[in-house]
């Protein structure tokens, strides 16, 4: 027998195209003699399809599409769907109207339906508002092959790898108990730099544990701001890694069934994909969140401002890579206090990714805002007011450019600035898509050094990023000589602290103890609590981390703590 995983990249809500996915991946698997086909959690819908699931219509178009599916299978392969189910408890028992399920088919009908049971709310995932849980382990039979069925958050709370347990049950340790032959995992589980690793640790332990070969099949793709890495694979019984779909891209993998109840190490064994060089694997993340959200929201052209500086820089060679540098319009907007080697250095980035740009002086829009608004700022000095104008001239421009020309507008901030608001709404932070909003500034200069070595590595002749873009200091240059070093700690000092803040959620006491000036964590931290309206009016950002200012990051805006050591946001 032949088992395969579909790794789908679905679009959520084309639930027609969806579904073609699915059956073409089932007609080319059947021409291998698949027996059993996996696809993605929720692959007939997209994940996470949120709110959507409160519209009736679009969960029984599912229902309709999925038998669809079944009569158009070929023969002799049975496929496992993932898709959403009513729950006809729901009036009755006070239940959520919806279950996340998995449908099996088969010979042109819906074999068996199976419901997750663990369902995750914390950081991005809030599946308790639409779904009630499975209650029961479950599995089915083919061929005499007893394959035990679980999805995603099933697999995640094995209490002896992780040392505790989240939910009261473990699904996959129930199956074992059922004594099932294999137990398989669709999944929809958003990329964050590393997780492959501990997801290999992961099942490789639930295979070694139970003795069980386990399928793990993955979603692939960009949605909104989460990321989809595939990276699906397949454990046999001994713990072995026996084959795996590749890294940001669709796939199909097919391996017999004795490889995966194989106790032995033998020469198909696969090498592990979890030690990949993490900057490689950000910037791959990186480029497909920016096709797939192009491709997605109908965008196939994108704009950019060009600073001369490396955040900009590193989001256009992102952009050129997933768009294409035929693609991709980066408009350089030089004011009085730009330097020579802005310009240049843009323009060397320009010629080095072959995009097309155009330059717009901004000093006459300067002077038209000084004209208008001299009744009420005359006599007063030039502060913020006035840098910040200019950033909002920029970022008028280049909306008015995308508007004019339906491009879409990629924004170039990064985590360190949105962490400490050292951005301006309605300027720099215009754009429908936050490339590198959670890549942290120290992160943006080792990804163009990676990209400048890996491009040495392939033998071209030019590197992507110029030297100096790389190794000037950073300014936004909005005043003379401003840098900025001017108003924030050192960037490896401050990204640090952020990384204490925002994903170990310490507080300025702890920080402090960990070895960092009192009176710097304390400014740090005052940023952080301030800028939190500026980051809930910013575009989505691709999602790298484990703790991103996304769906997952839900502070109040309001709010009032206690202005001791202790603080924290």
């Amino acid at each position: 027998m032949k088992i395969a995983i579909a790794q789908l990249n679905p679009t959520i809500g084309d639930i027609t195209n969806n579904a073609q996915q699915i059956i073409t991946a089932a007609n080319t698997a059947a021409k291998q003699n698949v027996r059993l086909l996996l696809t993605p959690e929720l692959s007939l819908c997209g994940y996470p399809p949120r709110d959507l699931l409160l519209y009736s219509d679009f969960v029984e178009s599912m229902a309709q599409q999925l038998k669809a599916i079944a009569r158009e299978l070929p023969d002799k392969i049975a496929v496992l769907v993932g898709t959403v189910e009513t729950n006809p408890h729901a009036d009755s028992k006070g239940q959520k109207p919806l279950y996340n399920s998995m449908a099996l088919l088969a010979e042109g009908e819906i074999k068996q339906i199976f419901h997750k049971r663990l369902l995750p709310t914390y950081d991005v995932f809030d599946e308790d508002r639409y779904f009630e849980p499975g209650y029961e382990a479950n599995y089915f039979t083919l061929d005499d092959l007893k394959v035990g069925v679980s999805i995603c958050e099933d697999l995640w709370n094995d209490e002896r790898f992780w040392g505790k347990r989240s939910y009261e049950v473990n699904p996959i340790e129930e199956l074992a108990q059922l004594g099932v032959d294999i137990i398989v995992n669709l999944s929809a589980s958003p990329y964050s730099v590393g997780k492959q690793k501990l997801r290999e640790a992961m099942l490789h332990h639930a295979a070694t544990a139970y003795q069980k070969p386990i399928l793990y099949a993955n979603q692939v793709g960009g949605n909104d701001d989460l990321i989809f890495d595939g990276n699906s694979v397949m454990f046999n019984r001994a713990g072995e890694l026996v084959t795996h779909a590749q890294s940001f891209d669709t796939d199909l993998v097919v391996v017999e069934l004795d490889q995966l109840l194989s106790s032995s190490k033998g020469d198909w064994v696969a090498e592990r994909l979890g030690d990949k060089d993490s900057n490689e694997e950000i910037f791959s993340a990186l480029v497909l969140g920016v096709k797939d959200y192009a491709r997605k929201c109908g965008f196939s052209q994108a704009i950019l401002g060009l600073s001369g500086g490396i955040d900009s820089a590193l989001v256009a060679a992102i952009a050129s890579q997933a768009l294409g540098a035929e693609n991709v319009f980066g408009v350089l907007m030089p004011s009085p206090y730009s330097s020579d080697h802005s310009v240049s250095d843009a323009m060397d980035l320009v010629n080095s990714l072959g995009i097309k740009s155009q330059q717009l002086a901004i000093k006459p829009g300067m002077d038209a805002y000084d004209t208008i608004l001299d009744p009420l700022f005359a006599g007063t000095e030039f502060g913020i007011a006035e840098e910040n104008i200019q950033s909002r001239i920029r970022g008028n421009l280049l909306m008015a450019i995308a508007n004019k020309f339906g491009y879409l507008l990629l924004s170039t901030g990064n985590k360190s600035e949105m962490a400490v608001g050292y951005c301006t709404l309605y300027g720099d932070m215009n754009g429908g898509l936050a490339v590198i909003a959670d890549v942290p500034k120290t992160r943006v200069f080792k990804l163009c050094r990676w990209l400048n070595r890996d491009c040495e590595a392939s033998r071209r002749h030019r590197q992507v990023i110029p030297v100096n873009i790389i190794t000037k200091p950073p300014s936004a240059e909005l005043k003379p000589e401003q840098k900025d070093s001017d108003s924030l700690p050192p960037y490896e000092i401050l990204d640090d602290i952020l990384e204490r803040i925002i994903c170990l959620h310490q507080s300025t006491a702890d920080i402090v103890k960990a070895g960092h000036d009192t009176e710097t964590v304390a400014k740090v931290m005052k940023l952080v609590i301030r800028a939190e309206f500026k980051r809930r009016q910013a575009p989505p950002g691709i999602k790298i981390t484990d703790r991103a200012f996304g769906t997952g990051w839900r502070m109040p805006i309001a709010k009032k703590l206690k202005a001791n050591s202790g603080e924290t946001p």
